[in-house]
């Protein structure tokens, strides 16, 4: 996925927060909007996700993952995992070119087209061109800081902005858990 940084820090169990970038990227040369807003509260506010890839794609998945969410009473692993497994089965949807990050506080999930739903070992998961580069700050910030969640990924993602071309310092972070 190019155009987009979504990064997602959980800390302490029960603590999460996902955040991203503002820049939208067409044809991997021209940015054509600079302060999109690529995160959305789900199921009454009690899970965030954040998305990377074609934005008509990415509203698809996130109404079906709400839908999955309602059907299971909120159960975040249950709705990813019916979400993947009808991306992956229906011709339609496997065609859909985008990956969202998920969380509940407690748990933070990737799904993916391929049939993937990964939650990481370290509570630090991101997608999107400059995910690399989130990624590794996030990882260096969580281990030798105590910062909150909030406050790791804002910083992560102003990192990545300086680095990555398809990542912008519009910057938007929502969290969810214990405050």
């Amino acid at each position: 996925m190019h155009g987009t940084t979504i990064l997602a820090v959980r800390r302490d169990g029960h603590r999460a927060a996902i955040g991203s970038d503002g820049q939208v990227t067409v044809g991997g040369n021209m940015i054509v909007k600079s302060t999109a807003r690529k995160i959305r509260r789900l199921y009454g506010g009690r899970v965030i996700i954040g998305f990377a890839g074609a934005v008509a794609d990415a509203f698809v998945l996130s109404d079906k993952f709400e839908s999955h969410l309602e059907q299971s009473g909120g159960q975040l692993t249950r709705a990813a995992v019916e979400t993947a497994k009808e991306w992956r089965a229906d011709r339609t949807l496997r065609r859909l070119e985008a990956e969202i990050i998920a969380t509940d506080g407690k748990s933070i999930l990737l799904i993916s087209g391929g049939g993937e739903v990964l939650e990481p070992d370290d509570g630090v998961l991101s997608i999107g061109s400059g995910s690399g580069f989130a990624l590794a700050a996030a990882r260096a910030l969580l281990r030798h800081t105590e910062l909150a969640p909030v406050d790791i990924v804002r910083a992560a993602l102003e990192l990545a902005a300086e680095i990555c071309v398809y990542t912008n310092a519009s910057i938007v972070v929502e969290e969810m858990g214990d405050l």
